[in-house]
Order: C-alpha cells, then sequence, then structure tokens
C-alpha cells in the first residue's frame, strides 16, 4: 500500500557545499534521491506502522549501487570514493534509518572486512553477490551482556583439525532474520578475536527475529546463535585479526551514519519549514512568528555545521587522514543534531507531527536507535576524552 504522500523535498545548502562536490557527487547524489522519492518515501510509512522489512528492497539497492560503493568495481562494488558514499547513506537515511541500516551493514560491516581482511578466494566468492543484492549479510560483533564492550564476548571457536566448532550467540543484528551470509567475530582458543563467515544453512546457525521495536521497524533485526556450527576452515578472515579489525569496519560504519543522521535532520527540516509556510493561524503563516523563526534558523544552522564536518572527514578518509576520535566526533554530532531537529520540527507541526502524513516521529524513533548502536552518544565523547586527556575512561 501506498501512502498519498507527495515527497517535495528539497536539500538545504546555505553554505553552498555543493561547490565543494565534482559532478559526478552531485550525479550520484541525484540518482539515489529520485530512487529514494520513488521507491521509499511512498511505501516507509506503511511499512514502519507494520513493522514489515520490504526484502524486495535489498535487489534494488544492488541495482542502484548502493551495497559496498567503495568497494572496487572488479569485486561488483561502485569503486566510488568517500565523499560519494557518504551522499549516498545521506540521501538513503533522508527516506529512513532502517533502509540506511540494511545498507550500511552490507557495505561497511559485511563487504568491507570481507575485501580487507579476506583472501582472494573469498573476495569473488561472497563480495559480487553482496553487492548485487542476490545475498543480504550481517555483522556479528555484539552480544547479550557485551556492548559497549566488544572485548569481552564468550562467542567462541575451536580447531577441530579439518573445522572449527563455533559457539555463543549474537544480538541486535541488523539484517539478520534475512541474511544469507553473517561476518562474525569470535575468540579462538588463545582469546584471540578473529572474523568467521559463517552461511544461512549451516547445522546448528539460527537468526530468531527480534520482536516489539519501536524503532528501525522498516528494517530486519535479530539474534545469531551458534550451537556446535562447523565452519569450514577456508572461511576464516586471514588478513587480521584481534579487537582492531571489527573495529575499523565500525569506522567505516559510523562515517556513514553522520552523513545518513543528517539526512533524516533535512527531511524533518524541509518539512517543517513547508509547513510553517502553509499553516494559518492568528490570520498568518506560523513561519510569521518570531519563535518558529528561531526554530528554523537554529536547525538550518546546525545542519549547515555538519554539512562541513561531514564533508572535511570524508576527505580525510581520501586521504588517510581521518581518526577513530574524528569519526567519534562527527557520528555523535550528527545523531544528536538529527534528534534535536526532529523534535522541534515535530513541534512546528503541532498535532499533525504525530501523525505518519509527516515524517518526524519515525525519524525520532528510528534516532532512539542511531544515537546507541555503533557506538553509543557517551562512549563516543570518551572516546575523544581520551584523545584530548591521554586517559582512557572504560578500560
Amino acid at each position: 500500500m501506498k501512502s498519498n504522500f507527495t515527497d517535495e523535498f528539497e536539500s538545504p545548502d546555505f553554505y553552498q557545499i555543493d561547490d565543494l562536490l565534482t559532478d559526478e557527487h552531485k550525479m550520484i547524489r541525484g540518482s539515489i534521491r529520485d530512487f529514494v522519492k520513488k521507491e521509499i518515501t511512498p511505501n516507509i510509512e506503511d511499512w514502519a506502522e507494520k513493522n514489515h522489512f520490504e526484502y524486495a528492497m535489498v535487489k534494488k539497492f544492488g541495482e542502484i549501487g548502493a551495497f559496498g560503493p567503495t568497494i572496487p568495481t572488479q569485486y561488483g562494488g561502485g569503486g566510488m570514493d568517500y565523499i560519494s558514499y557518504g551522499l549516498i547513506m545521506q540521501e538513503i537515511e533522508r527516506g529512513d534509518s532502517g533502509m540506511r541500516s540494511t545498507a550500511s551493514v552490507q557495505g561497511s560491516l559485511v563487504m568491507y572486512p570481507i575485501y580487507k581482511f579476506g583472501n582472494e578466494e573469498q573476495r569473488m566468492k561472497y563480495l559480487p553477490k553482496l553487492a548485487s543484492g542476490e545475498w543480504l549479510g550481517c555483522f556479528g560483533l555484539t552480544e547479550p551482556d557485551h556492548g559497549s564492550n566488544p572485548s569481552g564476548m564468550v562467542t567462541n571457536f575451536k580447531d577441530m583439525g579439518d573445522h572449527y566448532l563455533l559457539n555463543g550467540a549474537k544480538m541486535w543484528i541488523s539484517n539478520a532474520p534475512k541474511a544469507d551470509v553473517a561476518v562474525v567475530w569470535a575468540k579462538n582458543e588463545e582469546g584471540r578475536i578473529h572474523g568467521l563467515i559463517v552461511e544461512r544453512g549451516m547445522e546448528g546457525f539460527s537468526t530468531p527475529e527480534t520482536h516489539g521495536k519501536w524503532s528501525l521497524r522498516a528494517s530486519c533485526t535479530g539474534e545469531l546463535v551458534f550451537d556446535n556450527v562447523k565452519v569450514p576452515k577456508e572461511n576464516l578472515l586471514p588478513n587480521k585479526s584481534g579487537l582492531g579489525a571489527p573495529m575499523m569496519c565500525l569506522d567505516s560504519a559510523r562515517f556513514g551514519i553522520a552523513w545518513g543522521a543528517i539526512g533524516a535532520a533535512m527531511d524533518c527540516y524541509d518539512s517543517a519549514r513547508r509547513y510553517s509556510l502553509e499553516r494559518i493561524q492568528f490570520d498568518k503563516p506560523i513561519g510569521s512568528f518570531q519563535l518558529i523563526q528561531k526554530k528554523l534558523s537554529e536547525m538550518l544552522t546546525e545542519i549547515t555545521k555538519a554539512q562541513l564536518l561531514n564533508w572535511k572527514l570524508g576527505k580525510m578518509f581520501e586521504e588517510g587522514k581521518a581518526t577513530t576520535p574524528m569519526i567519534s566526533m562527527a557520528k555523535r554530532n550528527a545523531v544528536a543534531t538529527a534528534l534535536d531537529i526532529a523534535r522541534e520540527a515535530r513541534q512546528i507541526h503541532g498535532g499533525m507531527g504525530i501523525t505518519g502524513e509527516y515524517p518526524m516521529m519515525r525519524h525520532m524513533m528510528n534516532l532512539e536507535s542511531v544515537v546507541t548502536y555503533e557506538g553509543t552518544h557517551d562512549i563516543h565523547l570518551l572516546i575523544l576524552g581520551q584523545e584530548i586527556t591521554g586517559i582512557p575512561a572504560f578500560k
């Protein structure tokens, strides 16, 4: 079922940041924006209300190049730069954070580690199918008792001679219920963390779905359960071990979140701006009142600051200069900004703002997940704190 909603989104660009983008950047952004207006916006309120993950979107994301944009073309990726990746995530999350989660998990948390830490046989076997959307992937790091402290994980594998035996469980895993492939982080018998590629259909591997979510309702979330799963030895990612490996994946994903969350903020701002010019109270548009203008001015200011932060971070990614604390700053800033803007935009819409006729409540609920996952708001603060003082606060 499609809503009667017409997507009239216009992107704010107060500081003419488009001048910093190449023609290719703008073309990529335009194609994804058109895709979102056609495929996501007319359906998303219905999907979210029904807690429905539209699996057909997986193939469509593959067709438009949303999976693994920075992965080389020889493996089915887009061969694009990181600003292109950021713009793609921005546009998709403007449509919905759950939809962006589906795409960024596939690219940054599944394809990236296979490309970066895998061997050529693994790259050729998995990456083209993941890039095209033929396969959906997920990333298994978080456990029921180990979220911000992933090094405490208890999921483990033992060398049985001709295979590994994997046991444990992961929780809050985007894409899990529908995933064909899981990149799973587990400890070997010496306690060293390694990545393993686990495939749907392996005996003892199950992916129960998480129900009762009030957030990211248009994406699917679940657990990964490993009960004596026999994993072929060739499925071990050979080129990096230790906690630094999954953290590198999270750096890439957090970069995408920084851009994506500002996409959600832009959507809320644009809706509020248009509504303020249409809604008449006291015989004039509410946009004529000082307090509404204050809200809109602050929204535009914060969006503009975040756009510049994201663009500069993208340039540093390209130059190999982006550090984890820099990425933490951008992720934390973007999500906090988006949450504030969603709430202020909801107020501008008054009672209408709580309905699915407008996007703010859905964005607000989604962003409550985004502010927590892939490094909580407070953990990113402490990552920055350690960078500033040299003293770790959470070890």
